[in-house]
C-alpha cells in the first residue's frame, strides 16, 4: 500500500470517475486503475462498485475512503 494509491482512491471517490480522477492526478486511467486494483488485491476487497455509473463506494470502500483521507492528511502534514 501506498500514499499515492490511496491518494487515487480519493480521487475516484471524489470524481466518481476513474477517467477524470486519472486527469486531477495527472496520470493516465490506465495506470491510475491499475494502482487502484493493485491495492484492492492487496487488502483482498473492492472499494468501488465499478456496476454502477457514477461509480460507487461499497461499504468497505466507504471505509477505507475515511481511512485514506486521514492517513493523506497526515502524510502532508509530515512534509
Amino acid at each position: 500500500m501506498t500514499i499515492t494509491q490511496l491518494e487515487y482512491v480519493i480521487a475516484v471517490e471524489n470524481h466518481r470517475n476513474f477517467v477524470q480522477a486519472a486527469d486531477s492526478c495527472f496520470v493516465t486511467q490506465p495506470t491510475l486503475s491499475m494502482q487502484v486494483q493493485k491495492l484492492e488485491d492487496e487488502l483482498g476487497i473492492q472499494i468501488f462498485d465499478r456496476t454502477k455509473k457514477p461509480i460507487g463506494l461499497t461499504e468497505v470502500g466507504n471505509k477505507i475512503v475515511i481511512q485514506a483521507k486521514n492517513i493523506v492528511n497526515e502524510a502532508n502534514r509530515i512534509k
